[in-house]
């Protein structure tokens, strides 16, 4: 299991690399929420989202060989932008397994960073399956988005820099799709702040890591259907689920509809632009999910990564 050691590795080998990513308040949510919001903004990520630290930390680690053979992963976007990114910066080959109804402007970004994109079927095909056996032909390294030491290490960096700007906090609010960051996270909060309660936000639609945590085993689901596309898992990883066990309190899920609202409040209130699984955290803070009433309260903001059409259109929906 990862430790806190490895979260002190990983933001070592980022340095000077990832972007230290501001934190974020506002009068207005903290109004709303009755607590006071610290907003970790990975939206201004390199890339886009919290991902490059953990796929940097990881190819950042491979040995020659493995670096002329290249790096393999499958993601639905944020993961792949990540990879493609820091398999350019250190100058090595990566192939990205991309499902055949991924975000265009992510499928986009992934090639314009030099990629290799092979698309999928996501509801016809297993994408594990098709990565084993494609790095197993080509002799590449497999990074998979979530369940990976060196990537839930390189996650928990986001944490690391949150404490050590805000110092201990009561609450600490993560988003959850496969789990590599709310681990991370979790292992960073009890080192940093121990007392802090540690919560995952999953879309209602994807609640696998709520009944695997209560059910004390990973449980498998349909692929949901949400606009969080970033939390489109079917299921927790291994190494994830072990140290979400340990550490992490609860797992609560929030609307689609809640996740739109954010967006909004994200955009016209503290002008940035939010993807909506970067929406999640926020969306339980400001709907009231969690009862966080004259707390201090982490929040953290995944990503940004979302096509200008559909931000419009589903901001749009809630104009009066």
């Amino acid at each position: 299991m990862n430790t806190y050691r490895d979260i002190e590795a990983a933001a070592e080998r980022i340095e000077g690399v990832a972007h230290r990513t501001p934190v974020l308040t506002s009068r207005t949510a903290d109004a709303i929420s009755g607590a006071r919001l610290f907003f970790k903004c990975e939206n201004f990520q390199r890339m886009g989202a919290f991902k490059f630290r953990g796929a940097y930390n990881a190819i950042s680690r491979f040995t020659p060989d493995q670096r002329q053979a290249g790096v393999l992963t499958f993601s639905s976007g944020n993961h792949a932008q990540a990879i493609a990114l820091s398999a350019s910066l250190v100058g090595i080959h990566a192939a990205i397994i991309m499902p055949h109804d991924a975000p265009e402007l992510k499928v986009q970004a992934t090639k314009g960073y030099g990629g290799e994109v092979i698309i999928y079927d996501r509801y016809q095909q297993d994408r594990e399956e098709i990565g084993r056996r494609l790095a197993h032909e080509r002799g590449m390294t497999l990074i998979p988005p979530y369940d990976h030491p060196d990537v839930i290490a390189g996650q928990g960096t986001a944490a690391k820099e949150l404490f050590e700007e805000t110092g201990e906090l009561d609450v600490l609010l993560v988003c959850l799709g496969g789990g590599g960051l709310l681990a991370g996270c979790a292992i960073a909060a009890s080192a940093l702040s121990p007392l802090c309660k540690v919560i995952g936000v999953e879309p209602e639609a994807g609640n696998d890591g709520q009944q695997s945590l209560r059910s004390g085993q990973i449980v498998h689901i349909a692929v949901p259907d949400t606009i969080a596309d970033g939390a489109k898992t079917t299921h927790l990883g291994e190494h994830n689920f072990s140290v979400i066990q340990r550490h992490v309190d609860d797992v609560v899920t929030v609307s689609d509809a809640q996740l739109v609202a954010t967006m909004k409040f994200f955009a016209e209130r503290m002008k940035i632009v939010v993807e909506p699984t970067g929406c999640l955290a926020a969306a339980a803070a400001l709907h009231g999910v969690v009862p966080i009433q004259g707390k201090r309260v982490g929040v953290i903001v995944s990503g940004g990564n979302v096509d200008l059409a559909m931000f419009a259109r589903l901001v749009g929906q809630c104009v009066p």
